[in-house]
C-alpha cells in the first residue's frame, strides 16, 4: 500500500511539473504582450501551487473520518457561495459568465469547491444509508435534490461543463454504491430534454455543437478554436516542434495555457508528449483505485472513489474536447492547465486519497 501511495504522489508531481513548464511555454509571449512580464502566469501558477500544497498538507494529516461531521455545514456554505456569485457586486461578469470571486489579483471559483463538497456529501450519504440505498425516497431522492440544486446554481453562472462533470461523477458513485439502475436511468431520461433545451436555446452553446459537428462551416468564428487546436496537434508529428517552439500559441489558439494546453503539448512535444500525459492519467486512475480499494471504512472508499473519478473524468473530457471528440466544454486539464481553484482542489483531492489509503494500513 505504501508503494501505491508513493506512485500516486510521484505521478501527481510529474503532472504538476509538466503543467508548470507548459504554462510558461504556452503563455510567456501572450503575458509579455499583455502584462510586460513573460512569467506573469507562471508566477501566479506557482502561488496557487503553494496554496494547494498548504491545503494538501492539511487534508493529508487530518483524520479524514472527521469530514463525516461536516457535509451539511459545508454544503450550506457552498450553496451560499454559489448564490452570492450570481449577485452583481459580489462577483464580476467575464464574457457574460459569473464564475469567480475576485480578491485583488487572485480569484476563487466556488464550483470547484462544490465538486469536492458534493463528493464528501454523497460519500457520507452512501456510507450511512447502505440498508436503504435501494429505496427511492430515502436512499436516492435526497441526493438527487441536493445535486439538482447545486448543479442548477452552477448552470446559472453559466457553467454547463462543470455541472455535467459533477453529475456524471455523482451518478457513478450512486451506481457503485448500490442505487437501483432504474432510478438512475429514469433521472437521466427526465434530464435529457432539459439538457437539450439548455444547449439549443442558448446561441453560443448551439454554435459550439455546430462547430463540433463541422468546424469548417465557420472557420473564422465558432469553428476557429477547434481548428487551431487540431492544427497544433497535427503539426507536432511524432517528436514535436520542440519545447517553446509552438506557432499556435502566437495568438492563434485561444486559451492556449488554460483549456487547450494539451494542444500546445502536442505541438511542442508531439505524439510522445501527449502519450506520456495520457499514460500518466491512466496510471493515476489505476494506482488511485488500488490505493482506496482496501479503505478501512465505507466513507473512505466512496470518498476516494469519487475524488479519483472526478480528476480522471475531467482529464478525459478536456483531452476529448481538444482532439475534437467532444464539443467544447470549458474544463481545464487537471494539474496541467493554468487555473487556481482547479489546481488547489485537485491537489487537495490527491491528499485525501493518500490519507484514505494510509488509513488501511492501521487495520
Amino acid at each position: 500500500m505504501r508503494t501505491l501511495r508513493i506512485n500516486v504522489l510521484i505521478i501527481t508531481v510529474i503532472l504538476i511539473c509538466i503543467g508548470a513548464v507548459m504554462i510558461y511555454s504556452a503563455s510567456s509571449i501572450y503575458a509579455q504582450e499583455q502584462f510586460e512580464d513573460a512569467m506573469f502566469f507562471l508566477k501566479r501558477h506557482l502561488l496557487f501551487l503553494g496554496i494547494g500544497a498548504i491545503l494538501s498538507l492539511l487534508f493529508l494529516f487530518i483524520d479524514y473520518k472527521k469530514l463525516k461531521k461536516f457535509p451539511k455545514p459545508l454544503l450550506i456554505l457552498t450553496l451560499l457561495l454559489l448564490v452570492l456569485i450570481l449577485i452583481p457586486g459580489f462577483s464580476k461578469a467575464i464574457s457574460g459568465a459569473r464564475r469567480w470571486f475576485r480578491f485583488g489579483s487572485l480569484s476563487f471559483q466556488p464550483s470547484e469547491m462544490a465538486n469536492l463538497v458534493l463528493i464528501i456529501y454523497i460519500a457520507d450519504f452512501l456510507s450511512r444509508k447502505q440498508d436503504k440505498i435501494e429505496n427511492f425516497f430515502s436512499g436516492y431522492l435526497p441526493v438527487v435534490l441536493v445535486l439538482g440544486l447545486s448543479c442548477g446554481l452552477i448552470l446559472l453562472q453559466p457553467d454547463l461543463g462543470t455541472a455535467l462533470a459533477i453529475s456524471i461523477v455523482a451518478g457513478l458513485m450512486l451506481y457503485i454504491g448500490g442505487v437501483r439502475i432504474i432510478h438512475l436511468v429514469s433521472t437521466l431520461l427526465l434530464a435529457l430534454p432539459l439538457l437539450m433545451l439548455m444547449i439549443f436555446s442558448v446561441p453560443y452553446r448551439r454554435l459550439r455543437i455546430m462547430a463540433f459537428l463541422n468546424p469548417w462551416q465557420d472557420p473564422g468564428g465558432s469553428g476557429f478554436q477547434i481548428i487551431q487546436s487540431q492544427i497544433a496537434l497535427g503539426s507536432g508529428g511524432f517528436f514535436g516542434q520542440g519545447l517553446g517552439m509552438s506557432r499556435q500559441k502566437l495568438f492563434f489558439l485561444p486559451a492556449a495555457h488554460t483549456d487547450f494546453i494539451f494542444s500546445i503539448i502536442g505541438e511542442e512535444l508531439g505524439f510522445l508528449g501527449v502519450a506520456v500525459v495520457i499514460i500518466l492519467f491512466v496510471l493515476l486512475l489505476f494506482c488511485g483505485l488500488k490505493a482506496i480499494k482496501n479503505s478501512p471504512d465505507a466513507f473512505g472508499y466512496y470518498l476516494g472513489l469519487g475524488l479519483i473519478l472526478s480528476i480522471i473524468l475531467r482529464a478525459f473530457i478536456n483531452i476529448s474536447v481538444v482532439c475534437g471528440i467532444l464539443p467544447t466544454r470549458g474544463l481545464p486539464l487537471p494539474f496541467i492547465s493554468y487555473g487556481g481553484s482547479s489546481l488547489i482542489f485537485n491537489m487537495a483531492s490527491i491528499a485525501l486519497i493518500l490519507n484514505i489509503s494510509r488509513g488501511s494500513e492501521t487495520l
